[in-house]
Parts: C-alpha cells; structure tokens; sequence
C-alpha cells in the first residue's frame, strides 16, 4: 500500500466518521424529543413502544437490502442516502398538528419514524462496511478501526440523548427539530463536497439473493446479536426513561423540565459511557495478535457476565417493590455497570462480523448482521413498552435477562462451531 492510498484511505474514513457522526447525533436527539415530548402529552408507555416499532422494523428491512445497494451502487451513494432521509424525515415531523387525534398522530410519527429507521441503517451500513474496506491489515488494526467508530458513534449519540432533552425544555418540540434539519443539512453538503476518492463503486449485476449469508459463523453472530441487542432495548427505550420520569418529576411545569434534563443526562452519559468502553475494548481484552477462535471464547464469557449482572439487577428490583431513592442509585449503578459488559460484548461482535466476511461481500454480510441488530432492537422495543405495563420495571429487566440468556447460548454455538472447523 503507497503512502497515496494511505492518505486517501484514512481521510475518506475520517469525512465517513464525521458523516456518521452527525447523523447520530440528530438521531438520538430525536429519539429523546420524540419520547418525553409524547410523554408529556399523555401517551402510554405500549403507544411510546409502538411510535418506535416501525423505525427498527424499518430498520430491518434497509439492513436486509442495503448491502446489496451498497454493492450495487456504491457506499458513498448509500451514506449521502443515508443522511437526505434523516432530513426529509425531520421536516416531515414539523408538519405533526397538535390538533390530530392520538390514533392519527401516533401513525404519522410511526410512519416518520420508520423513514428515520431506513436512514439510520443505510448510513450505518455503510460507515462500518467502509472500516473493512479502508482499514490496514494486520496488527490487530481492524480491531482497533471498528472500535474507533463504533466507540465514538455512541459517544455522540449519547451527546444527542443529552441534546434533545435540553432542546425540548428550552426551543420546544417543533423549532428544535427545524434547527437539526438545518444542520444536518449544511453536514452533508459539506461532506458531499469534501469527501475523498477511497470508497468503491458500485458493481452492476449483483443479484440481491446474496444479501443470506451461507456462513454459519455469521447466522449464528447475527442470531447472538438479536438477543444482545433485545437485553438492552428491553429497558432502555421505555422502561427506564418512564420509571425516572415517575420518580423525578412532580407534575408542574418547572419538574417536567428538570426531569427531561435529568433523565436526558443519564441517558447521555450511559451511552457516552458505554461508547468509551467500546473504543477501549481491544485494549482490555488485549485482542493484539489473539486468535479469532479465542475472541468468540470472549464473546461467550462477556454475554455470560452481562446476564449474571442482569438477574442481580433484577432480583433487587422486584424485591424492592416500589420506587424508593435507594432503588433508584442501584438502578443506575447496576445499569452502569450493564453497560460497560454490553459495550466490551457489542465491540466483539462488531469485530467478529467484519473478521468473517470477504471483503468481496463485506457489504452483503454486514447488512445482513445488522438486519439482526435491527431485529434485536424491535424486539426488545415491543417488549420495552408491553413489559412496563403488564409488570413495571422489575418485569421489564427480568426480560431483558432472559433475552441476555439467549445470547449466551448462541455465542454458544457459536464457539462450538468454531471449535469443529480447527479440528477439521
């Protein structure tokens, strides 16, 4: 490799980074606006699931047909996609009336926020797929690549949670989501106009009945993905925000305020956290020259923790009983501590999915692992909403638990497999 394709490579992976990271931070921004804003006007905790069933279920489509796009027409098309998407869908949110009924409002938001599913997912398809592709070889770089991205996407989604909290109490429902349209928008000019040669183009003839993968390898990630992923969003996407809302606000005006930007900083600093961990991942498990048999062992270990820290968690909050500030500091520091095993177990996978594919079909097996991701997420976001209601709280972690467990057996299998093919 010259020291040309070096430069280019790294400065179309930087103008990719920053690309992804401005989607990210509208992203969550807007998914903090749009739950405590329906919130307060008096939603329930399964319609605040169902406002976001159709953007996971979005998501899972893009994913499913995304890598063939990607392959089709180039990354660079799929990720400026990507990012017009999240704009239209933005404007589309200001045209919400507050005169609708709940029936109607509900199903536009769902609609919006299923557009916002497909830009999500074409714009991370495309960032991660770009690591394989731009990435030196060998040192333990590719490691050490994803985890830079990924690491430092959540950190700025985390900022996002923080942003739509703060943009909701001060600017208001509506003006703040005219300010990320904007903004979201002069990003992407920029980023059409300076982004770098160094991303393929598309390949015609491609058929899109390579999207399913034949690696059992990565099946058996992506079904581990599904459970890792419904673990989290069990708890993360309603139960948690909802359950601090009751115990932080106290009717008035002024409370509702303090409680979004309360609420908006522990989801903020849960991600940015948890997104640390993840760029600090290679370094903890010193994945430097480690075989790629010994890191799904990991994988195994780290999911197997995370699901013994989720029926601690569990069993101190349905004993518990009702809400009490000493539950409260357990929640978050059990949760804190969550995130820090799913962070190490996510920066895995990410690694694991791009160490199977070839850089051939990159694009097509990394579609298809994060159609399971996005499978995870509508799982664990129907389970988040129905969960709260039938059993609080402790019903919604006892899920994620058991969801946390079927992960553990898939790595399982995972590992077994990779056991057969060294003996082979």
């Amino acid at each position: 490799m010259t020291d040309q394709t070096r430069t280019e490579g790294l400065s179309a992976y930087i103008a990719v980074t920053a690309a992804y990271w401005a989607f990210m931070l509208t992203d969550g921004a807007l998914r903090m606006l749009v739950l405590l804003h329906f919130h307060g006007l008096g939603f329930s905790p399964i319609q605040l699931a169902y406002l976001f069933l159709l953007y996971e279920f979005m998501g899972m489509v893009t994913n499913l047909s995304a890598g063939w796009i990607a392959r089709r027409f180039g990354l660079t098309a799929t990720l400026y996609a990507g990012l017009g998407l999240q704009i239209v869908a933005l404007y589309a949110l200001t045209r919400l009336d507050p005169s609708w009924s709940v029936a109607v409002s509900v199903g536009f938001v769902m609609g919006v926020q299923g557009l916002s599913g497909v830009a999500k997912d074409l714009a991370k398809m495309s960032s991660k797929s770009a690591v394989k592709l731009l990435a030196p070889s060998g040192d333990g770089a590719l490691f050490r690549w994803v985890a830079v991205l990924t690491g430092s996407k959540n950190a700025v989604k985390g900022l996002g949670f923080l942003l739509g909290a703060v943009l909701l109490a001060t600017l208001g429902f509506t003006a703040s989501i005219w300010a990320m349209g904007i903004v979201l928008a002069a990003i992407l000019l920029a980023v059409a106009l300076l982004m770098p040669p160094g991303l393929p183009r598309g390949k015609k003839g491609t058929k899109f009945t390579e999207v399913f993968s034949r690696d059992p390898r990565v099946n058996l990630l992506s079904l581990a993905r599904v459970f890792l992923f419904a673990a989290r969003d069990v708890w993360f996407v309603v139960g948690i925000p909802i359950y601090f809302y009751a115990v932080l606000s106290d009717g008035s005006e002024a409370g509702n305020r303090a409680a979004f930007f309360q609420i908006g900083t522990f989801m903020a600093l849960w991600i940015i956290a948890y997104g640390a961990v993840q760029g600090w991942a290679p370094g903890l498990l010193k994945a430097k020259g480690r075989a790629l048999d010994d890191i799904v062992r990991l994988a195994v270990l780290w999911v197997g923790l995370l699901t013994l820290v989720l029926a601690a968690v569990t069993t101190v909050a349905w004993m518990a009983g009702a809400p009490s500030p000493g539950l409260t500091l357990f929640l978050v520091a059990g949760l804190l501590a969550f995130g820090f095993v799913f962070a190490v177990n996510s920066s895995v996978h990410s690694f694991l999915i791009l160490a199977f594919s070839d850089a051939d079909r990159v694009t097509m097996d990394v579609g298809f692992y994060y159609m399971s991701n996005a499978a995870g997420r509508l799982l664990g976001t129907l389970l988040s909403g129905l969960s709260y209601q039938l059993g609080g709280l402790p019903l919604c972690l006892g899920t994620a638990a058991v969801m946390a467990a079927l992960s553990w057996l898939a790595a399982r299998r995972l590992s077994g497999r990779m056991g057969q093919a060294l003996m082979a």
